[in-house]
């Protein structure tokens, strides 16, 4: 079985949207603007980058970074090597991006769940927060890692899905602050 892991800059107070600058949020690029920037804390980047086997993308995220990330090969070559897998429901193949390796498209959290029942590496999910919403609410997620900024930016999509859910327990493999505030946090999911 894989181990899907959902990675994620986080405020204080859950918001996770548009932290590299996406367009349509008031506090968007609130990782570069707010906070000063420490190589160290990118580090958790670095080593995902090299140990993902995969990347689950939504339909949005996929679009916005596949305009992007191709043209992007010394911040992300390994990542731009890797098989991609979206899932949407209204993507066609002729949607994809063409230079940004293989893609498959996924219909269903049911698709999901048999790509993570796969033999295989890690598949890390990289922004995408209505299906990391869906991840937690069929009990995909695997493992957190978090970068949490020291701010509260008050409205905002949250990482974390509103729906009503059971008590999920996480257990802290790994953590470490830094002097700007960033705290890195690892989590595993309990089953």
């Amino acid at each position: 079985m894989r181990t899907l892991i959902v990675t994620a800059f986080i405020s204080l107070d859950g918001v996770a949207e548009a932290p590299g600058g996406e367009e349509g949020y008031r506090n968007t690029g609130w990782t570069f603007t707010e906070v000063e920037h420490l190589d160290a804390v990118y580090e958790l980047k670095a080593s995902e980058q090299s140990e993902s086997t995969g990347m689950l993308l939504g339909r949005k995220s996929y679009d916005s970074f596949s305009a992007v990330w191709p043209d992007m090969d010394e911040e992300f070559a390994d990542y731009n090597d890797q098989p991609k897998f979206v899932v949407s429901s209204t993507l066609q193949e002729r949607d994809l991006h063409p230079g940004w390796g293989q893609t498959s498209i996924l219909r269903s959290m049911a698709d999901v769940a048999r790509l993570r029942a796969s033999d295989g590496g890690p598949i890390t999910v990289h922004g995408s927060l209505e299906l990391v919403h869906c991840l937690q609410e069929h009990k995909l997620v695997d493992r957190y890692h978090l970068l949490v900024f020291p701010l509260l930016l008050g409205e905002g999509r949250r990482l974390f899905s509103s729906a009503e859910l059971p008590t999920q327990k996480l257990d802290l493999v790994e953590s470490e602050s830094y002097a700007n505030g960033v705290q890195k946090m690892v989590f595993d999911v309990v089953r």
